[in-house]
């Protein structure tokens, strides 16, 4: 080996060493893959553990780990020695709408499990339904958790084991809410109700249009989790809130309809506007499981609600903040792919 293939040798052994790693569970899912881009693209090493192949769209540097995820112990155990250990455990788990009963909770201690094993700080994407349908119109760190449906309750008691074992000294765990999550893929109010007409010419909002609802953008959601990563572990718990876009339904509509526009997607004709039929939505689910999962919600569609992101600016510094036109762009092009190459207007 010459002298130069030695030093390059060495640089790259060096580069390994000091690379900082992150395993996601459910790297496939929405959150757990804009994670692992996120991370990725921030020069973190990636494990993602996956059920089967990657999803598209994940960083070709990222190291697959196929196993359930009751089998990531054994497949970390079974990795080469030179690659990374996690330092952070990310927790993209999310289970079928109607099935959190039976599995959000098993799937967090699995999670927690892991990053104590590993000695990793563990981070859990929160979200509102924790503070119930008498919530304060702006939430913060701070705002008492009573949640009033079955998956709020579920929600709490997960950030309540998180916090237990922190006190405990056995976890070192954050946790981020935010609100609705919309862009990087689909499965949310954004794409499979709001914008699913909008070729149409028509765009249904499910809340009343003067009433404040909280969004993020879940791009900029991901490096905001990268970039607390990234910063002093300042406590064994802590919660932050995420402020995102907190816009009334109106200005909602008003930036989606202008973001359709500038992708050349405007009827010729105007645009249309519907509501979300929610005494047909509480009729069929008394039959159909999913559409009563959605009853049962519908309360945050009806109370004002905004997400304080003080705290979490102070802590992590500057986070990304894509424009709310430009994210909804964005989240249109990725729904529709020929979108992506309509003529777009200049912003």
């Amino acid at each position: 080996m010459n002298a130069t293939s030695s030093t390059n040798t060495t640089a790259q052994d060096m580069r390994r060493t000091v690379q900082r790693s992150v395993l996601v569970l459910g790297a496939n899912g929405r959150f757990g893959l804009a994670a692992a881009q996120a991370f990725d693209a921030a020069g973190w090493h990636v494990v993602a553990q996956v059920r089967r192949e990657a999803a598209a769209g994940m960083p070709q540097r990222a190291e697959l780990l196929r196993s359930s995820l009751t089998g990531v112990a054994q497949a970390l155990a079974a990795r080469p020695a030179d690659r990374p250990q996690p330092t952070v455990v990310v927790h993209g788990i999310n289970p079928v709408y109607t099935r959190w009963n039976e599995e959000a909770l098993p799937a967090l201690d699995t999670g927690i499990a892991l990053a104590g094993q590993l000695g990793a700080r563990f981070f859990l994407p929160g979200n509102v339904y924790n503070y119930g349908d008498a919530m304060p119109a702006l939430l913060d760190e701070h705002t008492p958790q009573r949640p009033t449906t079955e998956k709020g309750r579920i929600r709490v008691e997960m950030e309540r084991r998180l916090e237990q074992h922190a006190a405990a000294g056995r976890l070192r765990a954050t946790v981020i809410t935010a609100g609705d999550f919309f862009g990087a893929g689909t499965g949310s109010w954004f794409d499979q109700a709001i914008a699913k007409p909008i070729g149409r010419g028509r765009i249904d909002y499910p809340g009343a249009p003067e009433l404040m609802h909280a969004w993020a953008y879940l791009p900029d959601l991901a490096r905001a989790f990268v970039a607390v990563a990234a910063g002093p572990n300042a406590a064994a718990f802590e919660r932050y809130t995420y402020a995102g876009h907190s816009v009334t339904g109106t200005a909602f509509v008003a930036a989606l309809e202008e973001a359709a526009g500038r992708l050349g997607l405007a009827p010729s004709r105007g645009w249309k506007h519907g509501r979300m039929p929610w005494p047909l939505i509480r009729a069929v689910g008394l039959v159909l499981p999913i559409w009563r999962e959605l009853a049962r919600m519908s309360y945050l569609w009806r109370v004002p609600h905004a997400l304080d992101g003080r705290a979490l600016g102070r802590a992590a510094g500057p986070l990304p903040h894509t424009p709310l036109v430009e994210a909804l762009m964005q989240a249109l092009q990725q729904l529709d792919p020929g979108a992506a190459s309509a003529r777009t207007q200049p912003a």
